[in-house]
C-alpha cells in the first residue's frame, strides 16, 4: 500500500533563502523535483556545488537536436536527417505515421539523455498547462513543442502570446476556424479559464469571479481572423499561422468590469496581444500560475496558510519581474519552504517520473545506432502511456487530472490499475528490459553499483540506494530486508568478498553475473516499496 500523502503543517512557510545544512538529502530532494531521475553521482556533485550554484545551473536551458528519420515509410526526408522542414508526399498517411513515431521517440530520448537542467521538467509542466495534442501534421506538433522548450524559462506573457497563434494550438482549439461570420469561443474560454487567470467560484449567472461569459465572447471576437497554412502540404516545408483581415471582427470589443470594462479597438494582426496585455494587468494571473508551479514542484496541498504566505510572495516576484518565469523558480528552489523535510516525498511520481527514475538513476540508456535507439524509445513511449501519461497527448484541454482533480491530485497516478502496472513494468525493465528486434534496453545494474560510494559494503550500498530512490529514506527494517536480498542472506563480509572478486576480473561472467543478479533482485524489491513511488 502506498504512503499517505497527507502531511503535517510545514515547519517553515518562508521563501527566504535556505541557510540550513546542505547534505545529500537536500541535494537529492532538489534533483528529484527538477530532473527525471538523478544519479548518485549527480547527487554528490550537487552537494559539492552547494545550493546556490546547483539551482543556478539547473535553471539553464540546453540545445536539443531535432527528431530524425528512421523509417522507410518517411518517403521524403533521407534516413538519419530531420523531417521537421520537409514537405509531404501525395500519400500522407505512411509519412505522417513515421513522423509521429519519430517525434514520440525523440521526446523519450530527450528525457533519457537530459542535461543537468530543469528544462525537461518545465517542458512537461507547460505541455500540461497548454495541453495541446498531436496534430495531423507532426511538423506543427514539433514546432509547438519547440515554442515551449525555447521559452520554458522565459517570459510567461510572451509565451502566452506565442502559443495563442501557434498553428498547433489554432487547430487544437478551433482558432483556425474562428471568424467574424462564425465566432468560435473555444480558445478564448481556455485562455481565461486554464492559461492565464483561472475561473474562480461562480458568483452569478455567467460570472466566475475572475471573468464573465461576456469576456469569453468578446475575446473570441478579438481572436478572429487567424488561419493556418501548409498542413500536409506537398509544396510548403512548414506550417504557419496567417492572419486574414477579411475574417477578422473589426468592431470595438468591451470587456466586463473584471477587466475594468476595457475597450479593445480594431488592431488587426496584433489585436490578440492587446487582449493578453489587458488580462495580465490583473494580479490574479500571477497567483494562478504560481499555484500551478507550487503543485508541480512542492506539494499539491495548497492550505490557506500556504496561499497567504508562499503563493503571495511568489506571485509578487512574478509581477515585479514582468512575468519572467526564472526569478520565481529561483526564489522557490532556494527557499526555506522548499527544503522543509515535511515536504519531501509528498508527490506521487507521474508515469514519466516513475519510468525514468528507474532508467536514468541507474545510468541506463540504449547504446545502439540512432535508428535502433529510436525503436526502443518508441516502445518506451507506449509503455509510459499504458500507466497513464502519453506525452503530447494529454487526456483533455485541462491536462492530466492528477494536477487539478481535488482532493486526490497525484494519488490518481497510483490507483489500483496503475500501481499493478507500475510493479509489473518495474520488474520488466529491471530483469528483462525493453527488447525490439533483438536490441535490449534494461537497467544497468553493474554501472549503477560501481558508481555508489562504497560498492563492497552491503550496508553502504543499501544506504546509497535509499538516497537515490527514497525521498523519505527507509526504516531500519526495510534496509535489513534489502540487505538480506543483496547478500542472499549471508553475512555482510560475504558480499564484500563477492564484489571484490568481480572487481578483480570484471569481464568474467563467473564473478560478474552473480553480482548483477543480487543487485537486480534488490532493486526489484525496492521498486515495489511505497517509499519509491514518491518524489
Amino acid at each position: 500500500m502506498l504512503l499517505e500523502n497527507e502531511i503535517e503543517q510545514p515547519i517553515s512557510l518562508s521563501v527566504a533563502p535556505y541557510t540550513g545544512a546542505w547534505t545529500k538529502d537536500e541535494a537529492a530532494h532538489l534533483l528529484r523535483r527538477t530532473l527525471f531521475g538523478p544519479t548518485f553521482q549527480q547527487i554528490q556533485d550537487t552537494v559539492a556545488l552547494g545550493m546556490n550554484d546547483s539551482v543556478n545551473q539547473l535553471l539553464t536551458t540546453v540545445i536539443t537536436n531535432p527528431p530524425l528519420t528512421t523509417s522507410p515509410d518517411e518517403g521524403i526526408a533521407a534516413f538519419g536527417t530531420t523531417w521537421v522542414n520537409s514537405v509531404y508526399p501525395a500519400n500522407t498517411g505512411p509519412t505522417e505515421n513515421a513522423r509521429r513515431t519519430s517525434l514520440a521517440a525523440w521526446i523519450m530520448e530527450r528525457l533519457n539523455k537530459a542535461e543537468y537542467s530543469i528544462q525537461e521538467k518545465m517542458c512537461l509542466f507547460w505541455q500540461n498547462h497548454f495541453a495541446a495534442e498531436f496534430t495531423f501534421d507532426s511538423r506543427a506538433t514539433f514546432n509547438y513543442h519547440e515554442v515551449i522548450r525555447t521559452n520554458c524559462l522565459g517570459n510567461f506573457k510572451q509565451l502566452v502570446k506565442d502559443i495563442s497563434v501557434d498553428p498547433c494550438m489554432l487547430v487544437f482549439l478551433s482558432g483556425a476556424v474562428n471568424n467574424q461570420f462564425s465566432p468560435n469561443e473555444n480558445f478564448a474560454r481556455e485562455l481565461l479559464e486554464l492559461y492565464t487567470i483561472g475561473k474562480g467560484p461562480q458568483i452569478g449567472p455567467g460570472d466566475y469571479t475572475n471573468y464573465k461569459e461576456l469576456d469569453i465572447s468578446e475575446g473570441a471576437k478579438v481572436m478572429t481572423g487567424w488561419t493556418v497554412e501548409g498542413f500536409l502540404s506537398e509544396t510548403e516545408n512548414t506550417t504557419s499561422a496567417v492572419f486574414n483581415a477579411v475574417l477578422h471582427d473589426t468592431s470595438t470589443k468591451t470587456l466586463s468590469e473584471h477587466f475594468n470594462s476595457a475597450s479593445i479597438n480594431d488592431n488587426g494582426a496584433t489585436e490578440y496581444e492587446d487582449l493578453i496585455d489587458i488580462i495580465f494587468l490583473e494580479d490574479e494571473v500571477a497567483n494562478f500560475i504560481c499555484r500551478k508551479l507550487y503543485r508541480w514542484f512542492v506539494n499539491y496541498d495548497l492550505t490557506p496558510t500556504v496561499e497567504s504566505t508562499v503563493i503571495v510572495e511568489l506571485a509578487d516576484t512574478f509581477r515585479t519581474n514582468n512575468y519572467e518565469i526564472l526569478p520565481v523558480l529561483e526564489q522557490l528552489l532556494k527557499s526555506e519552504h522548499f527544503y522543509d523535510v515535511s515536504l519531501r516525498g509528498t508527490i506521487i511520481k507521474n508515469p514519466i517520473e516513475h519510468f525514468y527514475s528507474i532508467y536514468n538513476s541507474t545510468l541506463s540508456s540504449p547504446g545502439y545506432a540512432f535508428n535502433e535507439n529510436y525503436d526502443l524509445y518508441a516502445f518506451a513511449y507506449q509503455a509510459v502511456a499504458l500507466t497513464g501519461m502519453s506525452y503530447a497527448q494529454p487526456p483533455s484541454v485541462g491536462g492530466w487530472t492528477a494536477y487539478y482533480q481535488s482532493p486526490a491530485y497525484s494519488r490518481l497516478w497510483a490507483n489500483s490499475s496503475f500501481i499493478k502496472l507500475r510493479f509489473d513494468f518495474s520488474d520488466f525493465f529491471t530483469f528483462l528490459g525493453i527488447d525490439v528486434n533483438g536490441n535490449n534496453w534494461k537497467v544497468n545494474h553493474i554501472d549503477f553499483l560501481d558508481g555508489l560510494s562504497n560498492p563492497s559494503s552491503a550496508p553502504d550500498v543499501i544506504d546509497d540506494m535509499a538516497t537515490v530512490f527514497c525521498p523519505k529514506g527507509l526504516d531500519a527494517t526495510k534496509k535489513l530486508i534489502l540487505k538480506s536480498v543483496l547478500t542472499n542472506g549471508l553475512p555482510d563480509f560475504e558480499w564484500t568478498i563477492q564484489y571484490n572478486e568481480y572487481l578483480a576480473d570484471p569481464n568474467n561472467p563467473t564473478y560478474r553475473d552473480p553480482v548483477e543478479l543480487r543487485v537486480s533482485l534488490t532493486l526489484g524489491q525496492l521498486f515495489k516499496m511505497p517509499e519509491f513511488q514518491t518524489i
